[in-house]
């Protein structure tokens, strides 16, 4: 084995890049009679670096011993500027063999032809999944990715800070967190964690609102979105009024989707909507095990998570899909899963899964899968994610009302869509 597992650098300068993607080139095996190459970029879905390691070495080790004419390559890879790295790789016809992906990111790249699709590979143990792990990672009737994991989300409260604040049943509506907004605010604290960076996905914070108040992104044939309708203006009206409050921390503009060292972190926040088990673990250092308490998904007009599979993809740029496919085989298999479903905290997307954590306070994420959704797949979403993340911040900057900010950002979103059809 030859190959370890390599970190690599958030920060990308257009040198660093190139090198990247020339480095990459579609799993180059070199000579016919060397070894095939595999190489996997990774993204940090196991938040713990040590624990990361240990796990990814193993698959490496486990895979290798049993396929010993294959070499795998497993470089780590910040979630910061996912977005342009992987566009620039494949519009050059680059990068890994496999990487992580999620529902909404897929459509766009089969669009381009970036992907091959994996139904074969699938096929032979689709019974086992989740019922949504692999329509999740479906597009057009094809399977694009194999599922390793799959999350959910649900609303994780400081029992201390409700406690100082009079507050002694958790707000689980939004009428009831309307409530509790003042009464925190007078104890010193904020009511609701938010993180409205760019770099955030909608899908953990404005679309769990947008969907709780009986809204959608897309229309249903997808050639428009409906974020300005009514039930979008509700929830950017209710995400707005909690800022003017001070109820969500005025970081809330720079912060990402990262619980450590947030405010809501050190105790300084009520609640969060969109908590992974994950995150339990790093309050609980903070705040200790008796002071957290999970709830279900918040109540708007409809009760709404988010909740989605991870998928495994293959570059159709790749020059050796046939070992490609051998290790997304080998991923698929509950030895694999069950061990990263331990080591992440998320839950295995097979349905025969055997060692989900038994922790009593994470297993009640498992409840909240009933009411999750794996967002709106569509090949424009991630472009017009960041086209109302910049409207959305206007918002909350005072420089636009709620109305003016969506109908903005909905025709960008529609020119954009009709350029596409």
């Amino acid at each position: 084995m030859k190959s370890t597992v390599r970190r690599i650098a958030a920060p990308l300068t257009a040198l660093v890049l190139a090198a990247a993607l020339s480095s990459c080139g579609g799993g180059d095996s070199g000579s016919s009679d060397s070894k095939k190459s595999v190489t996997l970029w990774m993204y940090p879905v196991i938040a713990d670096q040590a624990a990361s390691d240990t796990y990814w070495k193993k698959v490496e080790t486990d895979f290798e011993a049993a396929n010993s004419g294959i070499d795998l390559k497993i470089e780590a890879q910040p979630w910061a500027n996912r977005e342009e790295k992987v566009a620039a790789a494949f519009s050059g016809k680059k990068g890994p063999d496999v990487l992580l992906m999620i529902p909404d990111q897929i459509p766009q790249y089969v669009k381009s032809g970036s992907l091959e699709p994996v139904d074969d590979v699938v096929e032979p143990e689709k019974d086992k999944f989740l019922p949504a792990a692999v329509p999740g990672l479906t597009v057009e009737g094809k399977v694009y990715g194999v599922p390793i994991y799959h999350t959910v989300t649900t609303t994780m409260y400081n029992k201390t800070v409700l406690t100082k604040a009079g507050i002694a049943k958790p707000p689980e509506t939004w009428d009831e967190i309307k409530a509790a907004a003042p009464k925190l605010k007078a104890a010193g604290f904020s009511t609701l964690d938010y993180s409205a960076s760019p770099e955030a996905t909608l899908n953990l914070n404005f679309y769990p609102l947008l969907w709780q108040a009986g809204g959608k992104v897309f229309a249903d044939d997808g050639k428009s979105v409906t974020f300005n309708q009514a039930p979008g203006l509700e929830a950017l009206t209710f995400l707005k009024s909690l800022w003017d409050q001070g109820a969500i921390p005025k970081t809330a503009l720079t912060a990402g989707n990262v619980v450590a060292d947030s405010p809501f972190g050190k105790g300084q926040v009520a609640m969060a909507m969109t908590s992974v088990p994950a995150d339990v673990a790093t309050v609980t250092k903070t705040w200790g095990a008796g002071n957290v308490e999970i709830g279900s998904p918040l109540t708007g007009k409809k009760q709404v998570g988010y909740g989605i599979p991870g998928g495994l993809v293959l570059n159709a740029a790749s020059d050796n899909v046939d070992a490609s496919k051998k290790f997304l085989s080998f991923m698929e298999q509950s030895a694999q899963l069950d061990g990263l479903s331990k080591a992440s905290g998320f839950y295995s997307p097979r349905n025969d899964a055997k060692s989900e954590s038994t922790d009593a306070t994470v297993a009640k994420f498992h409840d909240a899968l009933q009411y999750a959704v794996p967002g709106e797949a569509n090949p424009s979403a991630r472009q017009i994610m960041s086209m109302l993340s910049t409207e959305i911040q206007a918002v909350l900057t005072g420089k636009k009302q709620p109305q003016q900010a969506l109908d903005d950002a909905a025709k960008q979103a529609n020119d954009l869509l009709s350029r596409q059809r």
